[in-house]
């Protein structure tokens, strides 16, 4: 476990890291074909991405998992990502066996999102809740045929959809934030917001206006990103992102200069 945690309005929130690497085989191109509009020299010449869950502890000792990571070799992302990810070695570092996670949030059904949610065929998390935004489950039945057969009909019954804005538990609430896919959520607990991937380079929290060339609707990722970073900079929040080599990120000292490290928390 790399990452200090932080305490957010008596929630600890624990960044776990799943992997780290580069995108490999179908996805892999020049970074300004990945970012269009961006000025390279803000990209730098490789991106590296770390790739972060998160584990709330608390109110009432319930313990509630945001995204569970690529998971293992012939997971759904295994063609591009760095595979095995290592969620439940991170978990068992902290003292947390799969059995006692409550909620397990999947902010998108991308698959380095949702890899780790079935382990050996099986829910990995089975006295959990699965929760995703209806819009996400209407919308992977018609686009990620892999994760359908090996993730989504695995938890079955176990899904819980929600459509909005809705708290899981006291104190930890989702919001629909369309754009990457059409029901991307992000969480936010106390003053901190987990972004999943509403923003995937930190040259986007310099200027949200630039485009990723993965996502399902560029121009309405756009909109969503604008809108939500103009609302958590005017409250002062820190974001916990998916990719960034530093898991928390304070969104008021972004600017277009130094964008490729803007904000970044030191660990502790």
């Amino acid at each position: 476990m790399p990452h200090q945690p932080r305490f957010c309005d008596g929630v600890e929130v624990v960044p776990l890291c799943d992997a780290i690497g580069e995108m490999r085989g179908p996805l892999r191109r020049p970074l300004p074909e990945i970012f269009p509009g961006a000025d390279p020299a803000e990209l730098g010449e490789v991106w590296t991405l770390h790739f972060h869950c998160y584990l709330l502890r608390g109110p009432g000792d319930r313990l509630v998992l945001v995204d569970t990571g690529i998971g293992p070799v012939g997971s759904p992302a295994s063609d591009w990502a760095p595979v095995p990810g290592a969620l439940r070695d991170e978990l068992s570092a902290v003292g947390v066996p799969p059995d006692e996670i409550d909620v397990v949030v999947l902010t998108h059904l991308h698959g380095d999102h949702i890899g780790g949610a079935v382990h050996k065929g099986e829910p990995a998390f089975r006295n959990a809740r699965y929760v995703a935004q209806q819009a996400e489950l209407e919308w992977i039945q018609q686009r990620e045929p892999p994760a359908i057969d090996k993730i989504v009909r695995v938890i079955g019954d176990r899904w819980q959809p929600v459509a909005g804005t809705a708290e899981l538990v006291p104190g930890v609430r989702v919001h629909h934030t369309p754009g990457h896919t059409p029901g991307h959520q992000i969480v936010e607990v106390g003053e901190l917001t987990i972004t999943g991937d509403l923003l995937l380079h930190p040259v986007q929290l310099a200027r949200p206006e630039v485009r990723y060339r993965y996502d399902d609707d560029p121009e309405q990722a756009v909109t969503t990103r604008v809108d939500v970073l103009n609302r958590l900079r005017a409250s002062g929040r820190t974001i916990a992102t998916a990719h960034f080599t530093e898991p928390f990120t304070a969104t008021a000292d972004a600017s277009s200069s130094g964008a490729r490290g803007a904000g970044q928390i030191p660990p502790g």
